[in-house]
């Protein structure tokens, strides 16, 4: 027999993770592999609340009470009806109260041996950030350097395709990590959502093997990496990758093919570069995006601010610190990409050999 309130150390003894909070709440964020039941939508929740404050906790329990009936009622109908008689489900809330424990009664009245997580989601959400202030230093992390346009990301998914463990902060956060770096139609996950997440996957690699991981800022966007994180990989060892500024141009016109394609999408965030830049320099910017001169504007832009900036980022937080080794390169085509993935590889193992 199952524990009837077992706690976040517990979720892998179960079955089958059903989240009962609002659809709104676990959209920001849910223990993953969860499903979403809610037991008081969006809509009702604040219905509840408002009475709950401004008539009486009797008469909103009783008007809750009733919701929570019906949905339950649709959910078991919908959804679980098929379920076998050990079928073991763990249900959550916000904090382990009243929505959760409707519905694991319910189950529990079936015969099914549902258990109701102590503390609910506020609980998992603390042990996802006291572990992130830990789990960290367990691992070894190589970390890919380079400036704007040297394909990074490419490389690191590269090198996890040759059997590496890599940790992409960039696609966890939906985001390139520059200014610029937004994902048309992938818009970021939440702060929490991006953690747990982070958790997951860290928790998915061996300590024992090293981590590849592209060097960030504490920053991807809207998104805070954690202190403990970012604070290893800078302790890490630094792979860098060096590539023409041909290449780059080439590499940044296909991989910001969505700017090319609408140009309104470039201007609307040009003007993050306010006073990082002379009104004149983005005026000639937003010229060139207008009239098609797309390399011309890439080029000037990683001349005249993303390799400024990522020299004075190098500086501040590599500080007397040198690459192991530097990998040079003119090709950043898919193939070029691999091959060089191939070639860090190689001298990785050589050294460590």
């Amino acid at each position: 027999m199952k524990q009837i309130n077992p706690t976040v150390a517990d979720l892998d003894q179960y079955d089958e993770i059903i989240d009962v909070r609002s659809p709104a709440e676990f959209a920001e964020d849910h223990i993953p592999g969860a499903i979403n039941c809610p037991v008081l939508d969006n809509e009702q929740r604040i219905v509840v609340g408002t009475m709950y404050k401004q008539v009486s906790a009797f008469e909103a329990k009783k008007i809750g009470a009733a919701m929570v009936a019906e949905n339950i009622g649709r959910h078991l109908r919908a959804n679980f009806l098929d379920r076998p008689k050990h079928w073991k489900p763990l249900i959550y809330c916000w904090r382990g109260g009243n929505r959760s424990g409707s519905m694991a009664t319910v189950f529990r009245a079936i015969g099914w041996q549902a258990g109701q997580l102590q503390g609910g989601y506020k609980a998992y959400r603390s042990h996802v950030v006291s572990t992130l202030e830990t789990l960290p230093q367990n691992y070894r992390f190589n970390v890919i350097c380079g400036a704007t346009g040297s394909a990074k990301t490419r490389i690191l998914q590269a090198i996890g395709d040759l059997g590496e463990q890599v940790l992409d902060l960039e696609t966890l956060a939906s985001h390139k990590g520059s200014v610029l770096g937004i994902m048309p139609g992938q818009p970021q996950p939440s702060q929490k959502s991006f953690e747990t997440w982070l958790l997951k996957t860290l928790s998915s690699l061996d300590p024992g093997r090293p981590v590849y991981v592209e060097a960030e800022s504490r920053k991807i966007g809207n998104l805070h990496v954690p202190e403990a994180l970012i604070g290893q990989i800078r302790s890490g060892e630094c792979l860098g990758v060096e590539a023409s500024i041909a290449a780059r141009v080439s590499f940044l016109l296909k991989d910001y093919e969505y700017f090319l394609a609408e140009p309104s999408l470039f201007l609307s965030r040009i003007d993050a570069l306010q006073g990082l830049q002379s009104r004149e320099t983005l005026d000639s910017w937003r010229s060139l995006a207008e009239t098609g001169g797309w390399p011309q504007l890439v080029q000037a832009l990683l001349e005249m601010h993303y390799d400024p900036l990522y020299q004075r980022s190098q500086n501040r937080n590599y500080a007397g610190y040198r690459p192991l080794e530097n990998f040079m390169t003119d090709d950043l085509s898919p193939l070029g990409i691999k091959a060089m993935a191939e070639q860090l590889l190689q001298a990785r193992r050589a050294q460590i050999a």
